[in-house]
């Protein structure tokens, strides 16, 4: 029996090769490519078609290099998404339906408050995208700086309230008063320009000459605390004195013999001054003088009692001059609660409260005729005020720190401001501005004064110990008056002219003459 080997036969199906799974990469190929690459395998694609491909920039093989797609958004992408933004921002903000509100909402915003053929509802609606841009605080930001702007200007403007009827009474007055006495000044300067140009040279020379020769003619300690202010009686025969301590001293000139201490503050007294009648024609038992102290107290005395006469209440800070009126009937003084104030003695009664400058006002003085006052503050500037109208006529604007002091001229037209800032200027009034600055001391200027006869000189005391007197209308040094140990905190000159007295924080006074 004959065995065959035992053959499977196989279908022609069975022939066909099984098909080749392609494989899947999960991540990144780039770890695979450069091993790839690195052994010189170029693979189906070759290795020159893969260095093609990365310099085309279609392949990217590097290290620590990463594609942020937010940041290559098209701009056109951008914009889109920043109208969408505005259109809902749009409509979230509320806009009034009054149009005149819309109007000046957008004038307010620097946009025009129409358009050609705009109607008030696409009006509300090109407010309502300007809103959307510039935001919804836009307006709210120009109202502040609006109202900022408002106050700034009400600030800046002088105002004016509404006085009592004795003001009005008392502004008639001094229009009558002022007016005849300005008509007599105006008539002594033409008849003093009559005067041939060599004799007024002459006077002038001679004026300077004496001036010159000015010496120390007495030296008085006149109380144990600083002497803060001094001035002559209208007679030139008496001079009283302020001090620190309190006291008040009535002095005979020109011996300086003690005929009285006045009794009545407490504290620091700023001055005391007297009565432009006083030791003339006034009775020794009226009110010959007006002093005032750091506790904001007034009072007045008379030349026969140690005691003040009456108090003048209404102060409530400190009071730092005082002055009459040259009529006598009013008294000014300021104050530094910012104002200062007129008080009518026949009345009794405050008149004025006059607000103006922005600190403490701290001296006055009144013109000679009795039309104006000036008055000097801590805040630097000064100002003129005219009595008959109450408008403030001209503003002193140029020191850079505190004006210490302030004097009108006889001639009318001048005034002198002493600061802070160790200057002394001269302004005109008929120009309205300063004319010159004098350099005149080292240290703050804490009085000026000028002549009171003629106005032919200007006198300066400073806290650099010393007094100095300027020519006018030169303004050039004619003598230093130095012999104080210290400052020179008041000053004044004989209304006859022959006498010149300084007061020091050395807690003398002095008084100065020509041999």
């Amino acid at each position: 029996m004959d065995f065959l080997p035992h053959i499977t036969r196989m279908s022609d199906d069975d022939d066909a090769p099984l098909p080749k799974k392609s494989r899947i990469y999960y991540g990144s190929l780039e770890e695979k490519e450069k091993e790839r690459i690195s052994k010189g395998d170029a693979g189906y694609l070759g290795k020159d078609a893969v260095k093609a491909g990365v310099e085309a920039g279609h392949i990217n093989i590097s290290s620590n290099e990463f594609y942020e797609v937010e940041e290559h958004v098209s701009e056109r992408q951008a914009e889109v998404l920043a109208e969408f933004e505005r259109r809902k921002r749009a409509r979230q903000i509320n806009v009034s339906t009054d149009d005149a509100e819309v109007k000046a909402c957008l004038r307010a915003l620097g946009e025009p408050i129409t358009l050609f053929g705009e109607g008030p509802a696409e009006r509300r609606e090109r407010l309502r995208n300007i809103l959307s841009v510039v935001g919804a605080d836009a307006l709210k930001k120009t109202e502040k700086t609006e109202d900022a702007k408002k106050s700034r200007q009400e600030h800046q403007q002088t105002w004016y309230h509404e006085g009592p009827s004795t003001l009005k009474t008392a502004r008639v007055y001094i229009a009558r008063f002022s007016l005849p006495r300005a008509v007599k000044r105006l008539e002594e300067a033409r008849a003093n320009k009559e005067i041939p140009e060599a004799s007024r040279t002459a006077r002038q020379q001679e004026l300077h000459k004496s001036l010159r020769a000015l010496n120390n003619f007495c030296s008085q300690i006149g109380d144990d605390r600083p002497i803060s202010y001094c001035q002559f009686s209208p007679n030139s025969k008496l001079l009283v004195t302020a001090s620190w301590s309190g006291l008040c001293k009535l002095w005979g000139v020109p011996d300086c013999s003690l005929i009285r201490t006045l009794r009545g503050h407490s504290t620091n007294v700023g001055a005391i001054v007297f009565h432009p009648q006083a030791t003339i024609s006034l009775d020794e038992k009226d009110c010959n003088m007006a002093s005032c102290a750091a506790d904001g107290s007034v009072k007045l005395w008379n030349l026969e009692s140690d005691e003040p006469v009456a108090d003048i209440e209404g102060h409530t800070m400190r009071v730092a001059r005082v002055a009459w009126h040259p009529s006598g009937r009013f008294l000014g003084t300021t104050c530094y609660d910012h104002s200062w104030r007129l008080w009518d003695l026949e009345a009794q009664e405050e008149i004025l409260h006059q607000e103006g400058h922005s600190k403490g006002v701290y001296d006055i003085a009144f013109h000679r005729d009795g039309s104006l006052v000036g008055t000097g503050g801590l805040d630097a500037f000064g100002r003129l005020w005219d009595l008959r109208t109450g408008r403030c006529i001209m503003f002193l604007e140029g020191h850079l720190k505190e004006i210490y002091g302030i004097s009108f001229s006889p001639n009318g037209y001048h005034t002198a401001t002493g600061s802070g800032d160790n200057t002394c200027k001269v302004w005109d009034l008929r120009q309205r501005k300063c004319i010159y600055t004098i350099p005149a001391h080292h240290n703050l200027l804490s009085a000026v004064r000028f002549q009171p006869t003629d106005g032919h000189y200007l006198l300066t005391g400073a806290y650099d110990n010393t007094a100095k007197i300027w020519t006018h209308p030169g303004w050039s040094p004619l003598k230093t008056m130095a012999g104080h140990e210290g400052k020179v905190m008041g000053l004044d000159i004989s209304p006859n002219g022959q006498l010149i007295a300084t007061c020091s924080y050395d807690r003398t006074f002095k008084l100065w003459t020509s041999e």
